[in-house]
């Protein structure tokens, strides 16, 4: 998962603890090891390296081609699974290596969901373009970790994979889980967290992977059809759902909405934290 990951279980004993751990490790590796751009065994390296050949996908990652199709259409464009080629050009380190106009040009010409053709189970694309389902993965690795743990215990948990975070209900005493939020102002209300009886959590922001450059800090979500940060966009956004991956969805959706990013969450009648530059 790229990030510190935890299980928080409440009022169960060692053995149990260490059980239920056991099982969301090894959903998350699981997931990751599936669609992990960095493998040279699955999905993913297949279809990156088919050479433009239609590749025959598992059910699972049609579910997966068929929800960022969503994203891409619900964000018009802005969120595309094939712009994590973008990587060559940006480096989020946060130094003040910025990249070149001419360099985001070059890559976009290899960027676009309407260029792919995808027929379930058939998946085709041009020979140069890449998938990176980094953007959607942790979030649904979070909500499927939940479901096994379900299968075998009902404690009671809460799961947090860098940030992402998922629970169906409240801690053994009854009270709530409590979910902190980091990089912001002790006069902020945001600072007072979040209370998680049920449901998911996830954030998108520039907290740790960024480029600061001449005063300005650039964050690691970017416009697809520009391959650059959408200006205005607010410093992180934190939302609650009933699900991590419909958390991390709007998250994302309203950072790329940039200075709009709150009238967004709004319309959605989303529960959210909104962080200003």
């Amino acid at each position: 998962m790229a990030s510190p990951c935890e299980v928080l279980i409440d009022d169960v004993s060692d053995r149990c603890a260490r059980r239920i751990a056991r099982i969301a490790a090894a959903e998350a590796y699981r997931v990751e090891q599936h669609w992990s751009r960095y493998r040279k065994d699955n999905i993913i390296h297949r279809i990156n390296t088919a050479d433009g050949q239609a590749v025959r996908v598992d059910e699972e990652t049609g579910r997966m081609l068929d929800y960022a199709q969503t994203l891409w259409q619900l964000s018009q464009g802005r969120f595309d699974i094939t712009s994590g080629i973008l990587r060559r050009a940006w480096h989020f380190d946060g130094s003040d290596r910025l990249p070149t106009a001419a360099a985001i040009r070059s890559l976009l010409s290899q960027i676009g969901w309407d260029r792919v053709q995808w027929e379930r189970p058939r998946f085709r694309m041009p020979s140069g373009m890449e998938l990176d389902f980094g953007g959607i993965g942790k979030e649904y690795a979070v909500d499927r970790s939940l479901q096994q743990i379900r299968s075998a215990s009902a404690a009671p948990v809460l799961i947090n994979f860098g940030g992402d975070i998922v629970c169906d209900g409240p801690r053994a005493s009854g009270a709530p889980w409590q979910v902190g939020l980091r990089h912001c102002k002790a006069s902020d209300d945001a600072c007072n967290g979040l209370e998680l009886e049920g449901g998911g959590v996830a954030t998108s922001g520039d907290a740790f992977r960024y480029v600061l450059h001449n005063g300005i800090r650039y964050g690691h979500v970017l416009d697809a059809t520009t391959g650059w940060p959408v200006p205005g966009a607010p410093a992180s956004v934190t939302v609650k759902a009933a699900h991590c991956t419909l958390a991390g969805m709007l998250a994302t959706l309203a950072l790329l909405q940039g200075e709009h990013a709150a009238a967004f969450l709004d319309a959605q009648k989303a529960v959210y934290r909104l962080q200003p530059r």
